[in-house]
């Protein structure tokens, strides 16, 4: 199948950051979007929405990314395109310090952080490489390139999704697959609602989303492997 005429399957798009993107693909391009999280209404609302921007195919797959013999299990609807724009978006952030984390939350990060990341990129990976092109974004963080002492496990998770995307890279770089890592500072988004910060101070999620478009619209001679995306003004206090 072509890259042009293939899907776009975004994780964690129930909400926030993963909601602004769908809704942005659905606006700006013509591809069919796969929806995967695991909120089944909310999963349902950014459908709506994304068929309100214009998308003219929009599926949802309610799954839990970190859960291996569930995504394995994964099929497209019935003559739904393959994706061949793969945006790993599902994470959680934890706003703790390293001596204050429980073992169990410390496993947590590294499940829906990396793994949710590992396991669908493993599902989809082999038609992706039957395309004649395609892309995987791995939605990182600045603090996979530095620690945060007061949120050191959702740091160490991030670290290792930046290692393993940047390793996915060499291993396909030979290939038709293009490997990008986006390091996200501070973006506005669900995380947030629980702070009086106000959004003014933080990177706007559709930002983003339009430079994800972009990236799925470069020619095949350029790829763009790595950007660090932070707010003007530096970072701010998380709570």
């Amino acid at each position: 199948m072509s890259y042009i005429k293939s899907s776009v399957l975004i994780t964690g798009a129930s909400q926030g950051i993963g909601r602004s993107i769908a809704i942005t693909f659905a606006a700006k391009t013509r591809r069919p979007i796969l929806l995967l999280a695991r909120n089944v209404e909310n999963l349902k609302e950014t459908k709506s929405l994304c068929e309100k921007a214009g998308a003219s195919q929009v599926e949802i797959i309610p799954c839990d990314a970190t859960d291996w013999p569930a995504v394995k299990s994964i099929k497209l609807p019935e003559n739904f395109p393959a994706p061949g724009i793969l945006i790993n978006n599902a994470g959680s952030y934890l706003y703790k310090t390293l001596a204050e984390t429980t073992d169990n939350e410390f496993r947590s990060q590294i499940d829906v952080n990396l793994f949710s990341t590992v396991n669908i990129t493993r599902r989809f990976r082999p038609e992706l490489e039957d395309m004649d092109r395609a892309l995987i974004i791995n939605i990182c963080s600045v603090g996979a390139t530095q620690g945060l002492g007061d949120s050191g496990a959702y740091s160490a998770a991030k670290h290792a999704v930046l290692g393993y995307t940047r390793s996915l890279r060499e291993e396909l770089k030979d290939s038709n697959v293009g490997v990008t890592a986006v390091n996200l500072g501070q973006t506005h988004s669900t995380s947030w609602d629980e702070s009086d910060m106000s959004p003014d101070k933080l990177i706007n999620p559709s930002d983003v989303s339009a430079l994800l478009v972009q990236f799925s619209e470069l020619s095949p001679r350029s790829l763009v492997e790595e950007i660090i995306i932070q707010p003007q003004h530096g970072r701010v206090s998380p709570m």
